[in-house]
């Protein structure tokens, strides 16, 4: 597909007029880091000037780096916790955001050994499409040809709990896959996989593994690339491959 230069970048040709446009947010995005944080700073500063967290230093309506650095003091995750906690115990007040908090998102819990509750908002699911949507149109400038075959990625969901006031807590990658984002999200030819939504969605781990990789190997002349979100993810399917083919497959 003929892309018009007004829309090249610098980082290479684009595969089509999508990734051009995705390259040139890349780009001016990177191009001038310093302005485009100050700027994203001031937006979430005066969209949350009243909520009750930042009205505790008087800001004052300033939306600039210098008086937020010296209003605002670093803290640790423990500094927030009673607040996190009165919104996960149903308090609806404006605390930490003026937008409703939709949900938790947890930690991994590898680095006090237990997971902590970070507030989000549905806002963010369209941030996070949009970070998702950058990945192939970098890819296809290094590897071409990628939308000629499907992807045998391995995704999963884990466990998810509620918290007293009844939102979800979950990790990041089970929210973004169980959410319309994901679950009906257009067609991409960069971005058919071999397992349908209902396998990766399944909360049993092994047979959702079981499944997934059964698909893979029933389009197996179709597969282009394998993968998962994390190298952990593509050596656990190994293994799995490994341990279950003889009497499985």
């Amino acid at each position: 597909m003929a892309v018009d230069n007004a829309l090249s970048s610098p980082l290479g040709p684009p595969a089509c007029e999508k990734d051009a446009k995705a390259l040139q947010f890349i780009e001016e995005m990177t191009r001038n880091t310093d302005s485009v944080q100050e700027d994203v700073l001031a937006k979430i500063l005066t969209q949350n000037a009243e909520v009750e967290y930042l009205k505790r230093f008087d800001l004052d309506g300033a939306t600039d780096r210098e008086t937020f650095k010296s209003k605002i003091p670093m803290i640790r995750y423990e500094d927030l916790q009673p607040e996190i906690q009165r919104i996960a115990n149903g308090d609806r007040s404006s605390i930490l955001s003026t937008h409703p908090i939709s949900e938790f998102l947890t930690s991994s819990g590898t680095s006090a050994g237990e997971r902590k509750l970070m507030p989000t908002i549905k806002q963010e699911l369209d941030r996070r499409q949009l970070l998702y949507s950058l990945l192939m149109p970098v890819m296809n400038l290094y590897v071409p040809g990628l939308d000629k075959g499907k992807g045998l990625y391995f995704l999963f969901v884990k466990s998810e709990t509620r918290t007293p006031g009844g939102l979800f807590a979950r990790p990041v990658l089970t929210s973004y896959y169980k959410s319309d984002h994901f679950k009906t999200r257009p067609y991409d030819p960069y971005n058919v996989y071999t397992s349908p939504n209902e396998a990766i969605l399944c909360a049993d781990s092994f047979q959702s593994m079981y499944t997934q990789m059964l698909c893979g190997l029933l389009e197996r002349e179709q597969v282009l690339r394998v993968g998962a979100v994390f190298a952990s993810g593509l050596l656990r399917a190994i293994r799995f491959l490994q341990l279950h083919w003889l009497g499985t497959f």
